[in-house]
């Protein structure tokens, strides 16, 4: 990689032009961007972090590593250091220390066939837990690998933010409408579009509304996340776009009848990994993982959504009753969890293809997704 700049006082600029530290919504968005760019990072008085993928520095290096459970299952170290899921973090330390280039091969389970001897490493008892998982969820959360170099040298200036404050960066309160318009598509000439964004979050989500919205009759609402592969391109490997299509279809049957369909489309690509990483994961299915074992051998929650960002805009329209199209049970239980109404569950399934029926059984075996 080049030899990116980070500016050196960035934090003290922040302060100086606002009179104030930044918030701890606006905290986070600087470490996302810093993970982005191969910055430093600090959470809360752990050491410092340089995340792996990103770092522009080669003569970086460190002995120990911030890696996921699964992946600490991968290099055979989950008899020394249990784990309850694969998302959770694990401290390995290196025979001597590691360069960036050689800690992209431990990473990276991409890499495995062209570096398949690592090591040895020894897991080691992390005194900063809570820091570590925070670093690991903000890595999904900027769509880069979860592994970072520890303490690294050098290690440069560290973008500073705490464990606190990830949880008020993700709360759906932040989340208010944008703008709103009309939107002719091909299911409704009358149908309008509200968009909707948070502080500090650069996602931006939408609704499409066909119908008249009326108190009287809960609509039908489809929540359908960010697919750019299924979505735009058409890919055979999954069922989004299909998905996506049958909803609007559906929805300008119901308003058709006098109702109103609401389609709320989040934009969660690759059920909250990114879409660099669901690409990823696609080349490790590939090699032959189903879905759930490709997000585990990253290093990456199976199921990363955010539903009660749904259910935020949910409140925001005025609606707190809905029909839900949907066989994903999960997604009825958060809804409801967030104080929605969800009167009935409608059956939204598609028929297979060749090139994603696998991908379907997984979603009905392994993740609780129903047929009906």
């Amino acid at each position: 990689m080049g030899q990116a700049q980070r500016p050196r006082a960035a934090g003290d600029r922040v302060r100086s032009l606002s009179g104030a530290r930044p918030s701890p919504t606006r905290r986070v968005a600087q470490a996302i961007d810093a993970l982005r760019h191969g910055w430093p990072i600090r959470v809360g008085d752990a050491p410092v972090l340089l995340p792996i993928e990103t770092a522009p520095l080669p003569e970086a290096r460190a002995a120990h590593l911030l890696i996921s459970a699964a992946r600490a299952e991968t290099l055979r170290l989950t008899n020394q250091r249990a784990a309850a899921d694969g998302h959770s973090p694990v401290l390995i330390r290196a025979a001597e220390p590691l360069r960036v280039a050689q800690a992209l091969a431990v990473a990276d389970p991409a890499r495995d066939l062209d570096a398949p001897l690592k090591g040895p490493f020894r897991a080691e008892d992390c005194a900063w837990p809570a820091e570590a998982a925070a670093a690991l969820e903000l890595a999904r959360v900027a769509g880069v690998l979860p592994a970072f170099l520890v303490a690294p040298a050098p290690e440069g200036e560290p973008v500073a933010f705490a464990v606190a404050d990830l949880a008020a960066w993700s709360d759906p309160a932040n989340l208010h409408i944008a703008t709103r318009a009309t939107l002719p598509v091909i299911v409704g000439e009358d149908a309008r579009i509200i968009a909707f964004r948070a502080i500090d979050d650069m996602r931006e989500h939408v609704a499409l509304v066909l119908g008249e919205q009326t108190s009287d009759r809960a609509p039908l609402v489809r929540l359908h996340s960010e697919c750019l592969t299924g979505d735009v391109f058409s890919s055979l490997k999954c069922d989004c776009g299909p998905q996506l299509d049958a909803a609007l279809a559906a929805m300008a049957v119901e308003a058709a009848a006098g109702g109103w369909g609401l389609l709320l489309y989040l934009r969660q690509e690759g059920r909250g990994i990114g879409l660099i990483n669901k690409l990823r994961a696609y080349r490790l299915q590939d090699e032959g993982l189903d879905t759930l074992e490709a997000n585990r051998s990253l290093g990456l929650p199976a199921e990363a959504r955010d539903f009660p960002l749904a259910a935020r805009m949910l409140d925001l329209l005025g609606v707190d009753t809905i029909r839900l199209m949907t066989n994903n049970p999960a997604k009825v239980a958060a809804l409801e969890a967030a104080g929605v109404t969800v009167a009935e569950r409608v059956p939204h399934q598609l028929p297979a293809n060749p090139h994603n029926h696998r991908y379907l059984e997984t979603k009905r075996d392994r993740a609780g997704h129903l047929l009906t």
